[in-house]
């Protein structure tokens, strides 16, 4: 065998193919020695198959790698892809084999049915790695959803991914880590093989590749061109616009090129091949290559990714240096340090002794430091006996219990030292706690409980004490434990430390302030039995808060609690017991319990103990829903009819099959219907979801005389949906088989429409179908067909008569000949309609019929024609000619030539009737008297009627034959005569006349015909502007909806509504839908809002008028003003107003609408970020907020969203904008400096929700402007730390060791931008400078009585809360003033000054704080002022 390429030559066990161009040779040979028994060249001439009894062989003919594998044989079904030039991919029944050209054994198989090449990825050793000799991968899809990862070496699965949508494309990169797929809403995923993570990285994506040689990833988006260079970092996408479609990758010359085609031309986009090379430099493992690159490059969030994967290999190589200039580069100063002081070691290492200085042992256990992995970094040490470095380095790091274990494990001579050290470390830095146990395990108890007392820990200074009975004789210590346990809310401890030292009253006390009542109990036993049922109430109390409800229900029995042992009973689930106790219960008690305990009975199916139950419990309406919601229809009517009226009977029933229905239970529905007498119910039910035999058999039950109707519409339904078969069963029940025919065949099923036609049609329908397949065969397929249903010859006559001449030539010609004259005659006749003469005369001759040529010329009047054909083929006619040619010249009034035609073909008759028509009636008697003298008579009386009546001309002719026939009684011509008349001139005239047609029409003619000229006499009269005459007639038809256009088209809303409303209220939606589309197109938005005020307002949206749609919406319900007054809030947020926002809820007030909360919180935000409002004049805006703000918490505890995470995030909100609004108005008065000072640092605890950069630099600012040096430089220092990281974009560098024991938080939001202007941050640094160079300043915060921070409202060493005062927002430790609102206190010397400077100064903002506080904490205290 060869081809024009090859020559194959076929020997028992081998092949030899010869490439004829280049001489050179192939043997592909069977190893096994079986026969080679077929040979094919496949995929472009490139791949050789061939097959054994045994074996199948496969080779490349490029590369001359050649395979032979074991093979049995299927039929050669076999289907074989050679797109991967690796691996031939061989599909057989559902499996997918794989074998790789040069191997002898397959690759790996797998099951799936999906053989499309783009959803099956193999990658066979493409890009080698480090430390991966074979890198087999294969992905494939599993079912439409699910995609397996195969490795193909170890043959196992290494992952499965699961999608929500079909997967249409599926690709591994070179290296077989990363999977691309895309589904069928054209979104890209990337799939992470190693972490199993799945991303979507791209939303309608029209094209996807990866760059060969490299894992970067092109794909195009829509007008975008999307580059990943670095894959690992999936977010980091570069984006460029492109005007056309990728069309493929281009990669040589050192050059990387996208082909987009822009209309017909081909754009080349070239990508940045120093970021695909950075890729290629990391897999081969050159990273002074990739970082030589990377200097290069801006910092970009592309760059700094590849930083950071750089970083991460080159620590993982120990290229120190590499990952030294990485973390640099990353701004990651203290790791940079850390590693150049490790490398200066490895450096020093490997000049003095020679050798890779990472190897020497303080690298590596500072490398192991570098990953926080000290216990490591301690074995690398100790290794080397360096156990002083492993001490310093846990030193270092405060870790000295672990530095104390390796001193103890070495015998260290430093250990008692490094104790001491530690336990004064431990107290300098207040960790009594640690302490504590430190000298517990030292045996020194006293010690050990101070410490723990300290560290306010009471309960283990009382675990010690129980231990020890020593310490148990100490009362004064005993006492002071308790207090404490007792302060720190450790009742249960306190009680055992109590009844240990024989004081049962306080050991009871504190039991049950503690919930441990099990000890309360057994103490109350023996000390005070009279206490013991109160107590088992409580712990039964107790044990339902906690949810223990079955250990509740004794409880409350012991107490005799009756009604708590019925709810925990029921709430345990403990139903038999539930029952027990309602037994003994009287009926008022119990009735409101049994229906609860019948709901789980009826829940278990056990109905008739539910019914029971539902009886005694006065719920006979509930036992007849649980039986009709069981379906058991009979128990449930015999209840209901015994009960209820019968038509709440039916309402209860309607409303349980509706609820069926909704539950797919059809059969269920449709009982009920039916049983209530509402069956048209049933069929709706059954036709809304399809079930149409269910639909047809209820038609059939109670409407037969609808069923023909029914099947008609089902059968338009199935055949649109196209289910073909389901809609000709029922078309044909409906007798409509030509509906069923015309489907057939407008779906090309021309055999099913013959056999229905044929079937069902009678006796000439089949035909009809017949000779219309034919024509869509034509040629020899037609006649064959015909012949075969032997309808040839009819199907040419039908040919003919539907004019398709050419068809039936065809037929003829190929199988009856002797019907081709016939065909020409028809053909002639069609010709001549279409006034094609000359044509129409050849075929007339062609079929044998010249004196049809003839009479066709003389019905023309070309009588020149006329007598060419009769003296040439009929001379016959010559006479009809003449004939012809009289009529034309009377036409013409020359009677004189006509009657000389007329005798010259003798046929006076004619021309006698010819002078009568034209009224000459003196040329008639002539010709009478001389050629027909017996007719004289006759025509003379003829002629004296005639003479006697007058003829009508024009319009006014039109009118008056049409009176005339109207006076006769020919109502339906005097009809058509009044319709015929047309004059623009007269309108009233033209109307007249047509209504008077209308009025014949209704009064004389039939209905149907009637309705025709209403029908076409209405549109006529709309078309002059009639549209009221128009109407009036429309309705005497009861034609109501043409009524009603036609007052609308007039602009008659008023008499359209009328008519809707009088005649057929289904219209009125009608005129109301289209008066609002009237109004609005012309933009009468006012006259809008009476007839639908929710769409004028939605107008009065779209065209900007806000004002007006507020106006309008006020008048309106709570609910629509609100709508629209929070679209109005988001517009202007938008916009940047969120103070006109603020001011439209202050306006209006703030509804406690989820829905409403973001916007409130936008407000609050941008207010808190704004400029300019660290002033006195900035009290109105604050005061706005703080009241909206009010108003809405007010609202918030009176809805369902009280007391939720969002109205106590809104209570918080609310304190701040007290704050703000307080310090505005103190910053007013100048005695009150120092108050706005507090309220600015009071604000810092509440840094989570405010910038907390403007926070601490408004403190700041405030603390050295009242004198507080200290306090100012802490803030401001803090301020300038915050501007570093709002710079730098990370929070990580902060150091919070200023702010230890205080409330203000570490862990705070990183502002999105700079709130201090530069100037002033640059005074504030100048300061901070300046300030840390005085030796006299401590940097620290000041502190109270308690030994905390006296802003700090929780004492770090009890962790007690103080309230903070409303004015200052300083903690209250003595002199607080309450009032009436719980949790809202102020400092009494705070408020007297704040009291005093309002009488002193009259400021009218501090009374409207007052004034506030007064509303918000429910009053003023009694004694509003006070010195004492």
């Amino acid at each position: 065998m060869w081809d024009l390429a090859r020559e194959l030559r076929l020997v028992p066990s081998e092949v030899i193919v010869k490439n004829l161009s280049s001489g050179t040779r192939v043997v592909l040979k069977s190893h096994y020695g079986y026969e080679v028994e077929e040979v094919k060249i496949l995929g472009k001439e490139r791949y050789l198959v061939a097959h054994t009894s045994d074996t199948l062989l496969l080779g490349d003919l490029n590369t001359n790698r050649l395979s032979e594998v074991a093979w049995q044989g299927s039929g050669g079904n076999e289907k074989y892809f050679f797109e991967n030039e690796n691996v031939c991919m061989i599909f057989n029944a559902g499996e997918l084999t794989l074998v790789e050209y040069g191997s002898n054994d397959t690759l790996g198989s797998v099951r799936t049915e999906f053989m499309n090449p783009h959803l099956i990825s193999v990658r066979i050793n493409e890009r080698r790695q480090r430390g991966m000799e074979d890198n087999k991968k294969l992905a494939y899809l599993v079912d439409i959803k699910t995609i397996a990862i195969v490795d193909l070496v170890g043959g196992y699965n290494i992952g499965t991914i699961s999608h929500e949508s079909r997967v249409d494309w599926l690709e591994l990169n070179e290296t077989g880590h990363k999977l691309l797929f895309r589904d069928r809403k054209l979104r890209l995923h990337l799939y992470d093989i190693e972490s199993c993570s799945k991303t979507m990285i791209l939303n309608f994506c029209s094209y996807v590749q990866w760059v060969p040689g490299s894992d970067v990833l092109v794909a195009q988006n829509r007008n975008s061109l999307c580059v990943w260079y670095n894959i690992e970092a999936p977010e980091r996408v570069t984006m460029s616009s492109i005007r056309g479609d990728v069309v493929g990758l281009e990669r040589g010359g050192g050059k990387t090129e996208v082909m987009v085609t822009e209309g017909v031309t081909t754009v080349a986009y070239t990508l940045d091949e120093g970021l695909i090379e950075f890729g290629t430099a990391i897999d081969d493992g050159n990273y002074t290559r990739a970082t030589a690159f990377l200097e290069t490059l801006e910092m970009t969030p592309e760059t700094e990714a590849m930083w950071k994967t750089l970083s991460k290999l080159a620590l993982e190589a120990r290229q120190l240096h590499i990952a030294e200039r990485c973390f640099s580069a990353l701004g990651h100063v203290a790791k940079a340090r850390f590693l150049h002081e490790t490398n200066e070691i490895a450096d020093q290492v490997s000049r003095e002794y020679g050798g890779e200085g990472t190897d020497f042992y303080q690298v590596r256990a500072r490398l192991a430091m570098l990953e926080k992995n000290y216990k490591l970094a301690e074995v690398i040490f100790l290794e080397q006996n360096a156990v002083e470095e492993a001490m310093d380095m846990y030193q270092e790091l405060h870790r000295w219990d672990e530095c104390i274990a390796v001193a103890q494990a070495k015998g260290h001579p430093a250990l008692e030292k490094l104790r001491r050290d530690y336990y004064q470390w431990l107290m300098d830095t207040q960790q009594e706690e640690r302490a504590g146990e430190l000298q517990e395990s030292q045996g020194d108890g006293l010690a050990a409980i101070s410490l723990y007392l300290k560290a306010g820990l009471p309960a283990k200074a009382a675990r010690l004490v129980l231990a020890r009975e020593e310490l148990l004789a100490n009362t004064e210590l005993v006492e002071h434990i308790t207090a404490a346990l007792i302060k720190g809310e450790l009742y249960e401890r306190a009680g055992d430390l109590f009844e240990k030292i024989r004081n049962p009253q306080r050991a009871l006390e504190c039991y049950c302030k503690g919930n441990a009542f099990m000890k309360a109990v057994e103490l109350a036993r023996l000390a005070f039995p009279v206490e013991v049922v109160k107590l088992e109430e409580a712990w039964g109390d107790h044990l339902v808060q906690q949810r223990q409800l079955d250990a509740a229900i004794n409880h409350y029995i012991e107490a005799r609690c009756s009604i708590k042992a019925i709810e925990a009973a029921l709430g345990a689930r403990q139903w038999k017991k539930a029952i027990y106790i309602l037994d003994l219960q009287d009926q008022n008690t119990a009735s409101k319990y049994y229906p609860l305990v019948a709901q789980h009975y009826a829940s278990l199916q056990e109905y008739e103990i539910a019914e029971t139950l539902y009886m005694k419990g006065e719920r006979t309406k509930d036992a007849i829903d649980m039986y009709t919601q069981a379906g058991r229809w009979e128990q449930a009517h015999k209840l209901a009819m015994k009960c209820m009226r019968p038509e709440d009977v039916s309402v209860v029933y309607l409303t349980q099959a509706q609820e069926m229905e909704k539950q797919g239970k059809y059969r269920e529905a449709e009982r009920l219907y039916v049983t209530v007498e509402e069956p048209d119910l049933a069929i709706t039910m059954f036709k809304k979801h399809k079930l149409y035999d269910d639909m047809i058999r209820l038609v059939g039950k109670h409407h037969p005389d609808l069923l023909s109707d029914t099947h008609l519409h089902l059968g338009k339904e199935l055949e649109a949906e196209g289910r073909l078969q389901e809609a000709e069963y029922h078309y044909l029940e409906a007798q409509e088989w030509k509906a069923t025919v015309n489907m057939y065949r407008s779906n090309g099923l021309w055999e099913e429409a013959y056999r229905v036609a044929k079937a069902h049609g009678g006796a000439n329908a089949h035909k009809h179908v017949a000779y219309l397949w034919a024509k869509s065969l034509g040629g020899e397929s037609a006649v064959r067909l015909l012949n075969k249903l032997g309808l040839l010859e009819a199907a040419i006559d039908h040919a003919a008569d539907n004019c398709s001449f050419e068809f039936a030539f065809e037929l003829s010609r190929l199988a009856l000949k002797h019907k081709t004259p016939e065909i020409h005659l028809r053909y002639a006749m069609y010709l001549e309609d279409e006034g094609k003469f000359e044509e129409a005369e050849a075929e007339f001759i062609r079929a044998g019929k010249p004196k049809e040529a003839v009479l066709m010329f003389v019905h023309n009047q070309d009588w020149e024609a006329a007598q060419r054909v009769a003296e040439a083929h009929d001379p016959d006619s010559v006479a009809e000619v003449l004939v012809g040619q009289a009529r034309g010249a009377l036409e013409e009034k020359d009677f004189q030539k006509a009657e000389g035609l007329l005798l010259r073909a003798q046929r006076p008759g004619l021309a006698l009737n010819y002078y009568k028509e034209a009224g000459l009636w003196s040329d008639a008697l002539r010709i009478c008297k001389d050629y027909m003298p017996g007719q004289l008579e006759a025509l003379q009386e003829e002629y004296e009627r005639e003479a006697t009546k007058k003829g009508a001309r024009g319009m006014e002719g039109l009118v008056d034959q049409a009176r005339q026939w109207e006076q006769a009684g020919e109502y339906s011509r005097a009809v058509d005569c009044y319709l015929k008349v047309r004059d623009s001139g007269s309108s009233s005239l033209v109307e007249k006349c047509w209504m008077k047609a209308a009025e014949l029409a209704m009064k004389f003619l039939p209905p149907q015909r009637s309705l025709e000229v209403v029908r076409a006499v209405g549109p006529q009269l709309i078309g002059i502007g009639k549209h009221n005459a128009a109407a009036e007639l429309y309705l005497n038809l009861d034609l109501v909806k043409e009524a009603i256009d036609a007052f609308i088209e007039g602009e008659e809303w008023n008499k359209a509504k009328r008519v809707a409303k009088e005649l057929d209220p289904r219209y009125e939606d009608y005129v109301d839908q289209h008066y609002k589309e009237f109004l609005k197109n012309q933009g009468k938005v006012d006259s809008l809002v009476g007839v639908d005020v929710v769409a004028a307002l939605d107008l009065y949206v779209e065209q900007g008028q806000w004002d007006k749609c507020i106006e309008t919406a006020t008048k309106q319900n709570y609910k629509i003003l609100h709508k629209y007054v929070a679209l109005y809030a988001t517009h202007l947020i938008r916009e940047g107003g969120y103070g006109q926002a603020l001011a439209l809820y202050v306006q209006h007030g703030a509804p406690a609408n989820p829905q409403n909360f973001n916007i409130y919180k936008r407000i609050f935000m941008d207010m808190v970020s704004s400029p300019g409002t660290n002033s006195a004049e900035a009290y109105h805006n604050w005061a706005d907020l703080r009241d909206v703000l009010f108003n809405l918490c007010e609202n918030l505890v009176r809805s369902s969203e009280a007391n939720s995470p969002a109205h106590e995030e809104f209570e918080t909100m609310l304190l701040i904008a007290h704050y703000y609004a307080t310090r505005s108005a103190a910053q007013s008065v100048k005695q009150l400096e120092t108050v706005a000072a507090r309220l600015s640092v009071s604000l810092l605890r509440h840094t989570q929700l405010l910038p907390a950069d403007k926070a601490f630099y408004e403190a700041g600012i405030a603390a050295k402007a009242v004198g507080w040096e200290n306090m100012a430089f802490i803030f401001l220092n803090r301020f300038l730390d915050l501007t570093d990281a709002i710079e730098e974009g990370t929070l990580d560098a902060l150091d919070h060791s200023d702010f230890q024991d205080t409330d203000i938080p570490f862990e705070v939001p990183l502002p999105a931008k700079q709130h201090v202007p530069e100037a002033q941050r640059e005074e504030v640094r100048d300061w901070v400078l300046t300030v840390s160079m005085d030796q006299r300043l401590e940097q620290v915060l000041p502190r109270d009585e308690r030994g905390a921070y006296e802003a700090s409202l929780v004492a770090a060493s009890t962790g007690v809360r103080a309230l903070p005062c409303l004015i200052t927002g300083y903690p209250i430790l003595r002199n607080k003033i309450e009032f009436k609102r719980p949790g809202k206190a102020a400092n009494k010397d705070n408020w007297n000054k704040f009291l005093m400077a309002i009488k002193t100064s009259h400021s009218p903002v501090c009374q409207d704080v007052l004034k506030f506080i007064s509303q918000w904490c429910g009053g003023l205290p009694s004694t509003s002022f006070s010195f004492q």
